[in-house]
């Protein structure tokens, strides 16, 4: 991986390209990303650069220590807010964090924007995707209903038998079951980029990309490509 910017997704249209072909893509607004902190093996045991996303715009409240009123933010923790001040970065609501090959072509200010990535790379996004809260198995793990005769009764939908009762006398793990579905991270590998705009910090990449219409993805090089 030699790169990676943080952006929200936008939504779905379809633009068309040199050919005339019509081409489903996904808008993504992405960065300006700052990199807030280098991390090195000494110190950390890795090598990575830490990126923030969107300013927050503190709110302070006074407290009382030592007979010296002081201000705390009440919309940041305290380490983080230590943190930001420790690098002379302006808070960010997103960190993350990538593994470039090389951690010496970066140093704690740099500014990322869209221009990173080109058009017609190819780049591995994660996101979360939409939760769907409680869902049985036919939804969850698209199983078949049972018979609708000879004695289902009204539990067509059901998961069915978990296993034998005298052996192996338990259920096994990974079981398929119905559970809560969706809000996980889900990364999509291998989408290429079809317009950059860095005027408005605006990506196009080919594809779905996981999660809601706001929701905070990651773009990143790709491993496949």
């Amino acid at each position: 991986m030699k790169k990676a910017i943080i952006g929200k997704k936008v939504g779905m249209t379809q633009i068309f390209d040199q050919k005339g072909n019509v081409v489903p893509v996904t808008v993504l607004n992405v960065g300006p990303c700052v990199v807030s902190q280098i991390k090195n093996k000494e110190k950390d045991g890795y090598e990575a650069v830490q990126i923030g996303f969107e300013d927050i715009k503190l709110k302070y409240n006074k407290i009382k220590r030592s007979e010296k009123f002081k201000e705390k933010p009440i919309n940041i923790t305290m380490p983080l807010h230590g943190h930001f001040l420790k690098n002379n970065v302006a808070p960010k609501k997103v960190l993350k964090e990538f593994r470039p090959e090389d951690i010496s072509g970066f140093k704690v200010g740099d500014i990322i924007k869209a221009d990173t990535f080109s058009v017609d790379e190819r780049v591995d996004i994660v996101g979360t995707s939409k939760g769907k809260g409680y869902a049985g198995v036919i939804k969850r793990w698209n199983c078949r209903r049972l018979k609708e005769s000879h004695g289902s009764g009204p539990v067509v939908r059901h998961a069915g038998s978990n296993g034998g009762c005298s052996d192996p006398s338990r259920v096994f793990k990974g079981k398929k079951l119905p559970g809560h579905l969706g809000a996980e991270k889900v990364t999509v590998q291998n989408l290429r980029i079809v317009l950059v705009d860095s005027e408005n910090d605006v990506i196009a990449v080919k594809g779905a990309v996981p999660g809601p219409i706001g929701g905070v993805v990651l773009v990143k090089d790709s491993v496949k490509a």
